[in-house]
């Protein structure tokens, strides 16, 4: 609802997103569908929604990614329903002819950001790997696995680089106003700032609307962001060469899918804070000269300060909690090397990390399961609002009204 739509100079909202479609989406660009639409057609989409011709809905009952888009002529109408993952289309009808089903057996397509339920843990194959084990697939990276991991550092800090040059700014502007603070002096230049700047910048452009792809890491471009680049900046630091910059990536890669494997690919909390900034502590730690368990005691760190941080959708204010993210791992990882922090189980953390990726799982799945309707409530409440009383001026003013106060036209 409130993700700056590609190429819509930063406006934002699912209609407008479903009308640029119809106007000028090009579905074999997958998740890119929008990349090609120029500012005429955000002006023809804006006409459709002014005579009424799209309407958005939301689906309580719906659990996890589910969306059903239904298009109307006068003589024909045809519906397309996603499920699961946010481009795997499941089946079209046509005048109530079945012109598509995915067979079961096909891989589905890729994921993205949001509120959602979780999927269950038994559906992903990392489901029964543990954690030490798993990061040994770090040690058999060939030389095209190693492009392909630089490729996709490249690809997010490009968006990092576009988030920070654009005069404008895109989304809230966090990783351009960490960088001023910087340059004025008013904080620190040290390694955790810097990451904070490229990860909550890339962030911006994403969430801006910035028609440039962002490289996923489980299924999430947020969370490839608050994955790679906090690693990628501390390796560049370092003066770590590519192949080391290419396996601590891979740890962080592993150890974010490692936590989504557990709590499933949505969840009521921040993916890219709790599982990403995790992943990035793994990474981070690596770099540092650290063993898998040194990377192992710096997830537990993170999770221990981030689990239970909500998800109240995709928004501006991502580029916040992934500059969070990029911050703590880089300080949880200085703590893990050095043999710091936490030493025994105590609140969610538990003896080992697999075991804490079980609590954060139970913690989505039993503890919150009722965050995601309370956060979409909130949101549909304040767009009929909105509707009724469009906001003018200052967004955010002094609210002067005493306790017990009401104004006129207060409802």
């Amino acid at each position: 609802m409130n993700v700056g739509v590609p190429g819509a100079a930063g406006e934002t909202g699912n209609a407008l997103a479903a009308a640029m479609s119809v106007i000028a989406g090009n579905a074999d660009l997958g998740l890119e569908v929008l990349r090609g639409c120029t500012s005429a057609d955000v002006i023809a989409a804006k006409e459709l929604m002014a005579e009424g011709k799209v309407e958005l809905i939301c689906l309580p009952e719906a659990h996890g990614v589910y969306v059903e888009a239904n298009v109307y002529t006068a003589n024909h109408v045809a519906t397309c329903v996603i499920e699961e993952e946010h481009s795997n289309i499941v089946s079209v009808v046509v005048d109530g002819r079945t012109a598509y089903t995915r067979p079961h057996d096909a891989p589905s397509g890729d994921s993205g950001d949001g509120v959602g339920g979780s999927r269950a843990c038994d559906e992903d194959p990392l489901g029964e790997i543990g954690y030490l084990a798993l990061l040994e697939l770090a040690d058999e990276m060939d030389a095209d696995d190693i492009d392909f991991v630089i490729y996709g550092v490249e690809m997010n800090l490009a968006l990092a680089k576009h988030g920070l040059d654009n005069p404008a700014g895109f989304g809230v502007g966090a990783g351009r106003s960490v960088s001023q603070l910087i340059a004025k002096h008013q904080i620190s230049d040290d390694l955790p700032f810097l990451a904070r700047v490229y990860a909550s910048a890339a962030a911006d452009a994403r969430m801006g609307g910035a028609q440039l792809p962002a490289m996923s890491a489980a299924g999430s471009g947020n969370q490839g962001i608050a994955a790679m680049l906090p690693v990628a900046v501390v390796a560049e630091a370092m003066g770590k060469s590519r192949e080391e910059t290419a396996r601590a990536v891979v740890v962080s890669l592993l150890s974010t899918s490692f936590i989504r494997s557990r709590t499933g690919r949505l969840t009521p909390v921040c993916g890219s804070a709790v599982a990403a900034g995790a992943g990035a502590a793994a990474g981070i730690s690596i770099l540092l000269g650290g063993t898998n368990l040194h990377a192992a005691r710096a997830m537990q760190i993170v999770l221990s300060n981030t689990a239970g941080m909500v998800c109240d959708g995709a928004k501006g204010t991502c580029a916040l909690r992934i500059g969070t993210a990029a911050t703590e791992a880089c300080l949880a990882a200085l703590m893990a090397v050095n043999d710091e922090g936490i030493n025994d189980a105590q609140g969610i953390v538990d003896e080992n990390v697999d075991l804490t990726a079980l609590n954060v799982a139970r913690l989505n799945a039993e503890g919150m399961k009722n965050v995601d309707q309370v956060l979409i409530q909130i949101l549909e409440d304040r767009a009929r609002r909105y509707q009724d009383n469009p906001p003018g001026g200052t967004r955010f003013e002094e609210d002067t009204e005493q306790p017990g106060e009401r104004r006129k036209g207060d409802a």
